[in-house]
């Protein structure tokens, strides 16, 4: 029998006991304060003052430490706002109870405590206790030495295990809570209305990715979870909703990875009478907000980098980060047959049906986009990986259209919207052909949304930004599994 094994029979025994008391699992003690309100209110009083104002105060949480010295002792208690000491004394809480604090409770117990505020002699702040409960037995011991765990996979399978002993964990959640807040309200003063788009789809868009398909069985109906909230959004901009924004999941059927994960949260926003370039400029304001908002600076660091949000990010075109990042001439940029040959000395796949467009794409995701560091923004992608963008005034195989790279990485995507239904009608017809040809990311033809796009789109410009990527860069997180609650793993074998 394992030494777990052995923890768990002796107080699956004291629950025993306890629930012969006839108080297990009671729902009546309430806490009239959390430890860093009591921290924060009394941090500027002495031994004596606090012994002079005679405080009374009731506080609950989890037992991270236990000190039991005879008729008096002293316990940590561990609630939303941080921790507490107690101290509890058989003279002031009773011999009842303090039999069954002694012979009962254990690291990780949840307690509830109503006493007084008071200093130890060594100046910490403390509960001296008049009254202890037992609110929950806990049946598995906690880890003697969690921090430093190098079996990550015990932080994402059990995170509420990896909240209970990891402060750095919970500060990373409450950072992300803090971000979302934020975006709220930076949109929403700027006139934005936020929305909800469906989840499930008859046909995915907004997106060139691999859907999750599942079935509807009373009409029997085969749905897809969706990619992006982006065709559902403009119709909403179609039915003159002309400024709105969605914070919600979107699903896409791909790998793993430290900055993958198939069900993630995005930020979209729609902006009509606006162009690509108004984007930019959003988006830098919110980026600079966000930092300042946060963490209290538009300059922060991540994994060792010093990231300046402080500033106008760089900007370049994709021929023009080809032509710095690879090495290529102007000239070379647009040569189908060179990109081809660079990409097959890679070892990467190189399709027939790939134009000059799908070329430049690939190249630039195998050779550049790692290499972004600083905020720069990519403008001017080629149309034919752009399905759903508008195409410039100057040369339509462009399009209006950037992409935001921070830290080697894509962290939004946004462009002047195709609102010409015949070319919009175009585009998803070469998508289709593209999917029967095999790929699988490819976009359906949805006549739905060309039929909107037939009662009219104003000029609109719209985008997406990854919150789980820019919480990752927020918290100077290195795997997008650590600023997500419950990220997807394979299963066990056990």
């Amino acid at each position: 029998m394992s030494e777990d094994s052995d923890i768990i029979r002796v107080r699956k025994d004291k629950l025993a006991r306890w629930r012969a008391s006839g108080r297990a699992y009671g729902n009546g003690f309430r806490r009239d304060a959390l430890s860093a309100q009591l921290h924060e209110r009394f941090a500027e009083m002495d031994k004596a003052a606090l012994e002079q104002a005679d405080v009374e105060v009731a506080v609950a949480g989890r037992v991270m430490l236990r000190r039991v010295m005879g008729k008096a002792s002293f316990i940590t208690l561990q609630d939303g706002g941080g921790q507490i000491q107690c101290y509890i004394r058989k003279d002031d809480v009773g011999e009842a109870a303090y039999k069954a604090f002694d012979e009962l409770w254990d690291l990780g117990d949840i307690v509830g405590v109503q006493g007084v505020m008071m200093r130890t002699n060594k100046g910490e702040l403390t509960v001296q206790a008049r009254h202890i409960e037992l609110l929950n037995k806990t049946l598995r011991p906690l880890p003697e030495k969690y921090h430093g765990l190098a079996d990550q996979e015990i932080k994402y399978r059990q995170r509420y295990l990896d909240l209970i002993m990891n402060p750095g964990s919970r500060e990373i959640f409450k950072l992300r809570s803090q971000v979302v807040s934020c975006i709220r309200g930076f949109f929403e003063a700027r006139g934005f209305m936020e929305v909800e788009t469906p989840m499930m789809q008859v046909i995915p868009g907004g997106a060139t990715a691999r859907p999750f398909i599942t079935h509807h069985n009373a009409l029997d109906l085969e749905l897809y979870l969706r990619v992006a909230p982006e065709l559902f959004l403009k119709r909403l901009t179609v039915g003159g909703f002309e400024r709105v924004f969605e914070i919600n999941r979107n699903f896409r059927n791909e790998g793993l990875s430290t900055r993958h994960n198939p069900e993630f949260t995005m930020l979209e926003f729609y902006w009509a009478y606006a162009d690509f370039e108004d984007l930019i400029v959003l988006t830098q304001e919110l980026l600079s907000s966000l930092a300042k908002d946060v963490l209290g600076s538009g300059v922060i660091d991540y994994q060792g980098e010093v990231l300046d949000f402080s500033q106008p990010a760089e900007r370049m075109t994709m021929a023009e980060s080809l032509a710095r990042y690879v090495g290529l001439s102007a000239a070379e940029v647009e040569d189908p047959e060179k990109l081809a040959t660079l990409l097959r000395d890679m070892k990467l796949a190189v399709e027939p049906s790939w134009g000059l467009g799908k070329l430049q794409m690939e190249l630039f995701e195998a050779r550049v986009e790692d290499r972004l560091m600083q905020p720069t923004f990519i403008t001017h992608y080629p149309a034919e990986v752009s399905p759903l963008s508008r195409r410039n005034d100057e040369n339509p195989e462009l399009a209006d259209r950037f992409e935001l790279f921070i830290a080697g990485r894509e962290i939004a995507n946004g462009f002047s919207e195709l609102n010409d239904p015949e070319d919009q009608a175009e585009r998803f017809t070469h998508q289709s052909q593209q999917k029967s040809r095999g790929d699988l990311e490819a976009m359906h033809f949805d006549r739905d949304y060309i039929t909107a796009l037939e009662y009219g789109l104003p000029p609109t410009a719209g985008e997406g930004l990854g919150i789980d990527r820019l919480v990752m860069l927020l918290a100077n997180a290195p795997s997008i599994r650590d600023v997500l609650l419950f990220p997807l793993m394979r299963p066990r074998d056990d």
